[in-house]
């Protein structure tokens, strides 16, 4: 019979094999994309205006949180400050091939 613990040891979460591992490479070359750029530069220009308005500070452990889901629609009514641990719940609802079963 084998022990709990000596399974979870064998268990890894990163392959360990330099034949089936990840390619860092690519991933590294591919990670800034243009579109991905805009994005980042949305997200800190909606930070920015909620800074000035007052309802962020920095480290006050707060995101801000676009109502309807969309990151390059940074109208002061679609922005709110709310707590981070709220902000990761709110996830958009995802279609095909990606959806958790239940």
């Amino acid at each position: 019979m084998v022990s709990l613990s000596c399974l979870l040891k064998k268990m890894s979460p990163m392959p360990v094999s330099r034949k089936t591992g990840r390619n860092y490479s690519f991933e590294y070359n591919n990670y800034d994309t243009p579109e991905r750029k805009k994005k980042r530069a949305m997200r800190n220009k909606a930070r920015r205006m909620l800074t000035r308005a007052g309802l962020v500070k920095k480290g006050d452990g707060k995101d801000v949180d676009h109502r309807d889901m969309n990151a390059k629609n940074n109208k002061r009514a679609n922005l709110r400050a709310i707590p981070a641990s709220t902000n990761r719940r709110r996830q958009p609802k995802v279609k095909g091939p990606y959806k958790k079963h239940k």
